[in-house]
């Protein structure tokens, strides 16, 4: 047993003939009456107090503290008091990556965490305090999707816990918790009709951003930083190589999502549109900082601009131009007078990219060559994401049967 146990309410005392006795203290029956006391691997002294009769009860814990020691998996009790939103907080501002991923963690964490959980002590967590709080987010009626971005981000600080040795495992892995379940419905791509109506929809300025959603399955983000330069009119392809982004209200130029950079096809049809956006609303050089909204300033010549000459902001997109333009094509109902538009996630800008692969997979273009153009870096994404769209064997092979007859009968 590592440490040792010190009796509060009584103490030993030699008599002047030597003998040794144990004699009440001041503190006799006030209080917790044993402290188990020990040395913690950082050479400070750590304790616990244990009421009268629990004596071997602090025996028990100096015995787990000396085999967790071995082991290597001593977790210093008082560590633990920390709250989860001060962790949290302390969490974030150690992270390096995109500035613009920080700022919508410290949002979830604000709006769908602190309220829940913040004030609660790491080391006071048990399952069944994250099984009410994801009973929380799913009756809360958000997108199964962010809840559980939601629930990883969570579960990210308390793993960061456990590595720094404040916790010993992380409450949101317990068997008996389960993460949101994503919602499996297939992806139903837009109809041919359903795109042109939207464009028609939308200002003359900015109908041709459809065009090159639809017809080159760049993000909304990657048409709205998409300068000419980048666009190659003989060679028939477009570089994609910046975004606007938004790091909470500034926007900034930023690399394509994953730092993947991509040429994709240029289709006749969309670089007709695009020369003849050009001549109507020629280019403008735009100026944002690089990646954060204190980085470098990094000019751009910008195909798509809003009236004050700056860049496209989504928000201000997709309220006043995108969901007008749904509407008038008819995918989403009038918003009533002073209410917000109905939640339509699903016919975000996003479902061009999905026409795109639509169309690209029912022409025979390969998975591999479709998450290169989207810019993917794993495959094995776009196939579980579009599988459900490629046409199927007994498809392909009666088509093929047929071309090989039909061709032979043109021989003879």
């Amino acid at each position: 047993m590592a440490g040792h146990i010190q009796d509060r309410w009584f103490k030993t005392e030699t008599t002047p003939e030597g003998k040794t006795i144990r004699v009440k203290t001041d503190r006799h029956g006030i209080g917790m009456r044993y402290r188990a006391r020990y040395v913690g691997p950082d050479g400070t002294e750590k304790s616990k107090s244990f009421p009268d009769k629990q004596k071997r009860l602090a025996e028990a814990w100096l015995t787990q503290i000396a085999a967790d020691m071995t082991r290597g998996q001593y977790v210093d009790p008082s560590s633990g008091k920390v709250t989860f939103k001060e962790f949290a907080t302390q969490w974030l501002a150690s992270q390096t990556t995109d500035p613009s991923t920080i700022v919508n963690m410290e949002l979830r964490f604000r709006l769908h965490a602190f309220p829940y959980i913040g004030s609660r002590s790491l080391s006071a967590f048990q399952p069944a305090h994250i099984r009410t709080w994801a009973r929380a987010l799913a009756d809360s009626g958000m997108a199964a999707s962010y809840q559980r971005t939601v629930f990883a981000n969570v579960s990210a600080v308390f793993g960061a816990a456990v590595d720094d040795g404040i916790l010993a495992r992380n409450p949101c892995r317990a068997g008996s918790v389960r993460a949101p379940r994503l919602d499996r419905r297939k992806i139903k791509p837009w109809t041919r009709d359903r795109v042109v109506a939207v464009r028609n929809g939308l200002p003359s300025q900015y109908a041709p951003t459809v065009d090159v959603g639809a017809g080159c399955g760049l993000r909304q983000g990657e048409i709205f930083g998409l300068s000419v330069d980048e666009v190659d009119f003989v060679g028939g392809a477009v570089q994609v190589v910046r975004q606007v982004k938004l790091v909470g209200p500034q926007m900034v130029f930023a690399p394509p999502k994953g730092g993947k950079l991509r040429d994709v096809p240029l289709p006749d049809v969309v670089s007709d549109v695009l020369a003849a956006h050009i001549t109507r609303r020629p280019p403008i050089d735009v100026t944002l900082p690089w990646k954060t909204p204190d980085g470098p300033p990094v000019t751009a010549k910008l195909l798509f601009y809003s009236r004050e000459r700056k860049a496209l902001n989504r928000n201000y997109f997709n309220m006043y131009l995108w969901k007008p333009a749904l509407v008038s094509a008819g995918v989403i109902p009038e918003r009533p007078p002073g209410e917000k538009f109905r939640p339509s996630r699903e016919h975000g800008m996003h479902a061009l990219r999905h026409y795109y692969a639509s169309v690209l997979l029912d022409a025979g273009e390969n998975i591999k060559a479709l998450a290169e153009y989207l810019g993917h870096s794993d495959p094995g994404f776009t196939l579980r994401t579009y599988t459900h769209m490629m046409p199927n064997s007994r498809d392909r092979a009666r088509k093929a049967i047929d071309r090989m007859f039909q061709d032979a009968d043109h021989e003879g």
